[in-house]
Parts: C-alpha cells; sequence; structure tokens
C-alpha cells in the first residue's frame, strides 16, 4: 500500500512540474502566447543617444479566439498628463532623436500632449522622433498596434 502512495505521489508530482502551455501559431502576424500570458506585457523602450530608458505602460486592449469564442481585456489606466506627472522627466538638448523600440515591432503613432490633453501627432521616420527646440516639459504618448491588441505608453521630456 505504501508503494502504491509513493508511485501516485510521484506521478502526480511530475504531472505538476511539467505543466500544460496552449499557443498560437503566430500566423497572421499575431502575437504567440501562453495561455498564462493573456495579456501579453510588452516591453517599450526609447533610446537616446545609446541610453535606453523605459516607458510607462497605460491603457491596454488585447484580444484571442479561444475556440468559437473571442476573449477580450480592456483596460482603463491614468491619462498620459496623470502618468507624466510621476514620471522622471528624460533631460534633453533641443533637436534631441528619440528612437522607440517596442516588442515585436507594432505599428507606432506618437501623440505630444499639453494640460487639456492629446495636443498633436508627431511625424516618425523610422521609428524616430526629434524633441523639440524650445525649452519646456514635453509629455509623449506613444500608441502601440499589434493585429491582436494595443498599447498606450507614456514618456517625458525635459528640454533644456
Amino acid at each position: 500500500m505504501k508503494v502504491k502512495n509513493v508511485f501516485f505521489a510521484i506521478v502526480i508530482a511530475s504531472l505538476w512540474l511539467t505543466g500544460c502551455t496552449i499557443g498560437t501559431t503566430g500566423t497572421n502576424n499575431q502575437i504567440e502566447e501562453n495561455e498564462d500570458d493573456f495579456p501579453p506585457s510588452m516591453t517599450g523602450l526609447i533610446n537616446v543617444q545609446g541610453k535606453e530608458y523605459k516607458i510607462e505602460a497605460g491603457n491596454y486592449k488585447w484580444k484571442r479566439k479561444k475556440g468559437s469564442e473571442t476573449e477580450v481585456v480592456q483596460t482603463d489606466a491614468a491619462s498620459p498628463n496623470q502618468i507624466g506627472e510621476y514620471y522622471r522627466a528624460i533631460k534633453l538638448e533641443s533637436n534631441t532623436n528619440i528612437n522607440i523600440d517596442i516588442e515585436d515591432n507594432p505599428k507606432v503613432s506618437v501623440y505630444q500632449w499639453n494640460q487639456n490633453g492629446r495636443d498633436k501627432e508627431v511625424t516618425l521616420k523610422n521609428n524616430h522622433l526629434s524633441v523639440p527646440s524650445s525649452k519646456g516639459r514635453y509629455i509623449y504618448e506613444v500608441l502601440a498596434k499589434w493585429p491582436n491588441g494595443e498599447v498606450s505608453y507614456t514618456f517625458v521630456v525635459e528640454v533644456n
């Protein structure tokens, strides 16, 4: 009886340690995911003169097919202005070039914010933008879109 219990415990423990994963095939440019990794966490960085800075994720929306159903996860986070209040501004010289680097190369749009909200869209060239020539504090929203989701990121620049 004791041997039977030990054998049963070993089988259960090995199944527990092995675990199960269900992934997508990655077709149609969809992000491959593990069932436990939904919604996915996509890292966003900006590169300035060889130095990397993490950008703060805000709102996101992700969807996936699960059998015949579609599962959707959507959040409502603080606005870029609210996130910008607590984000340590990156101090830069005027007209400095910034490269946006987000995991899995989404389609990216950038918006500059003012005290009233989204002010204007910023022109990007190959995921690069140039900070303004005027001194001041600038809040940027980076909207990244993949075929099955989108994330809003925020960063703040202080031009000397």
